[in-house]
């Protein structure tokens, strides 16, 4: 089921077919402590990761960059269904309470992952949503393609190494 529009003048699309199984992919989404070890492109790290996977759960983390400071990122998650979608937002806080914090991103949008089974591998859709054209460029121009794409191959080689 589909509950979202692409809207391809506001939204990032990140879409791949990698070699591991859905279901170690929802897990590297879903368990904070295996989230914590690919989540932020290296030399970036996760030290922190709190999920609590249901609707108007926390999606809480933090990345540090390489120079020891700290971004927190505080979020709801939206949807769950169990093993091929996760929907969750920097633009609302645990209990779907608005939030005004922005997080690391510098702005607050809207993260769409699909995992669907495609032959022995997985087809991965991350999908980045954003208010206006501009926060949609300055995603863009942060490294969304490069930083997401690198997450994913450090995803990978996490469930391939266990």
């Amino acid at each position: 089921m589909t509950i979202y529009t692409l809207n391809p003048e506001l939204d990032l699309v990140l879409e791949r077919t990698v070699d591991v199984a859905p279901e170690l992919v929802w897990k590297a989404w879903t368990t904070p402590e295996l989230l914590m070890r690919w989540f932020a492109p290296r030399p970036w790290s996760t030290p922190f990761c709190e999920i609590d996977l249901q609707p108007g759960g926390r999606f809480n983390t933090t990345m540090r960059s390489p120079e020891g400071e700290e971004y927190p990122n505080s979020g709801c998650i939206l949807l769950v269904e169990e093993g091929s979608t996760l929907i969750f937002t920097s633009g609302l806080g645990p209990g779907f309470r608005p939030q005004t914090a922005e997080g690391e991103a510098g702005f607050p949008f809207t993260a769409v992952i699909s995992i669907k089974p495609d032959g022995n591998g997985t087809k991965y859709t991350a999908i980045a949503m954003h208010a206006d054209s501009s926060t949609r460029k300055t995603h863009e121009d942060m490294g969304f393609a490069e930083g997401w794409g690198m997450a994913l191959d450090q995803l990978v080689e996490l469930v391939k190494s266990r």
